[in-house]
């Protein structure tokens, strides 16, 4: 699936998602604009939860919000039965305002400060991975004070290459996430766990990469972590409760692309769960999984308008639209590939090969490189899909531009969810001449 569910063009050629022509939507809202379709978010949501639940009836799902954290769309997965996986403490205040309750989170990190680890503690987190020695030290100091107690889990290496771009693979051993187990630096955090009154843990968690399409290198993380598992059990007597091999479930985005199988997926790694606890003689846990990008990716349509065209005779025909690296900063950063359409009208006339660049002082700002187009002329829509996925959430004031604003569309309806920045947000954080603040720095 490249476009939203609902996408089709309209008896005048117009492209439209959710019933809303996107001309109306660029008139109403302006441009850029990320256009997120109800229909395909609610499908979404439902092929995971009910495929695993299929599968294996101890399933859990959690939005990965660092795809993208909306709260209105955080809230819509919540009544699909969708929980959370949160990174911070502003992606924890962000699901709290969407009406999710804390149990129904679990929080992540490689370096979660004091104040965020304070923070989950205090609202009631349901989990909470830890990732390095360190956290544990900050928890146990944490537990101590407030008298609580803390159900985690252990993040581990599984020294698990999953083929995928190197910025986004997480389960090497050369990695800044997660406790490794050859080294035994997880079994070391197993003991300090252990040796902690206030912290529980319940089991253990792995994620191995993003964009990922081989189901294999799932199941040698799950063998890897319940290898791991049974081990503690043997020595420590540990029995997991919990067990997550994390998502990053792979979506199109060009056509011909495929996605990952859901379905087939859920029954592979329920499978490899089963069989994998009965060989080692560990009773089942609970499965968390957290796709991300496979519930958003899809569900999300930048829409750009066209604005300077620049031909030069025997090179490249550059054609630049209103948005780009700072709001999505995909292509610059991992190479990314996307496709796009005209959105205002019928093609006309035979594609020709044009790179799409973005309006921000970069030679790099190029949303797509030497694609093939219809002929495009100053003021057309050009429409991206694919576009629900890190791309608002890894957006920037770059050149003090304003971010974007973002709707859900459906049945016929459009809503703002995120509103257009103004320039005085922008600078909403700046002291101003004038304005400054004496501080008192004593020296030496």
């Amino acid at each position: 699936m490249l476009w939203p569910v609902t996408a089709q063009r309209t008896s005048g050629g117009q492209l439209s998602i959710g019933g809303v022509a996107l001309t109306a939507l660029a008139d109403h809202f302006g441009t850029p604009l990320y256009i997120f379709d109800e229909t395909t978010l609610r499908r979404q949501a439902r092929r995971f939860r009910d495929a695993f639940a299929a599968s294996y009836p101890r399933s859990r799902v959690v939005y990965a919000g660092k795809a993208y954290l909306s709260p209105a769309i955080a809230a819509l997965l919540w009544e699909e039965g969708i929980g959370l996986d949160v990174v911070s403490g502003g992606e924890l205040y962000a699901g709290l305002q969407a009406g999710l309750p804390a149990s129904a989170m679990t929080f992540h990190g490689n370096n979660k400060s004091v104040q965020e680890l304070r923070e989950a503690v205090e609202a009631g987190v349901g989990l909470i991975a830890i990732d390095n020695a360190r956290e544990i030290e900050l928890l146990t100091a944490l537990v101590a004070e407030t008298q609580t107690t803390v159900r985690v889990l252990l993040r581990l290496n599984p020294g698990v290459d999953a083929h995928t771009h190197v910025k986004i693979r997480t389960g090497v051993l050369d990695s800044k996430f997660g406790l490794p187990i050859e080294t035994g630096a997880a079994e070391t955090a197993v003991a300090a766990i252990l040796a902690t009154t206030g912290l529980d843990l319940v089991g253990y968690h792995a994620h191995i990469g993003s964009q990922l399409f081989d189901i294999e290198a799932y199941e040698a993380a799950i063998r890897g972590v319940l290898h791991f598992a049974a081990a503690m059990h043997r020595t420590h007597g540990v029995v997991p409760e919990v067990l997550s091999p994390g998502g990053g479930f792979g979506i199109a985005y060009e056509e011909g692309d495929e996605e990952a199988p859901i379905e087939e997926w859920a029954g592979t790694m329920a499978e490899a769960l089963r069989l994998g606890c009965e060989e080692r003689g560990l009773p089942l846990p609970e499965l968390v999984v957290e796709p991300g990008r496979s519930i958003v990716g899809a569900a999300g349509v930048a829409l750009y308008r066209v604005g300077a065209v620049k031909d030069i005779p025997g090179v490249r025909r550059y054609v630049s639209v209103d948005g780009g690296m700072a709001d999505n900063i995909r292509p610059t950063l991992y190479g990314a590939n996307y496709t796009a359409a005209v959105a205002n009208r019928l093609p006309d006339g035979p594609d020709e090969r044009v790179t799409v660049a973005g309006k921000f002082c970069e030679s790099g700002d190029l949303l797509l490189s030497d694609s093939l187009l219809p002929r495009l002329q100053p003021d057309d829509l050009l429409a991206v899909p694919a576009c629900g996925a890190y791309t608002l959430s890894m957006a920037s004031n770059y050149n003090l531009a304003p971010r974007p604003a973002a709707v859900l569309v459906g049945d016929g309806n459009a809503h703002l969810i995120r509103r257009r920045e103004r320039y005085e947000d922008v600078l909403a954080m700046d002291v101003l001449p004038g304005q400054h603040t004496d501080l008192l720095v004593e020296g030496v």
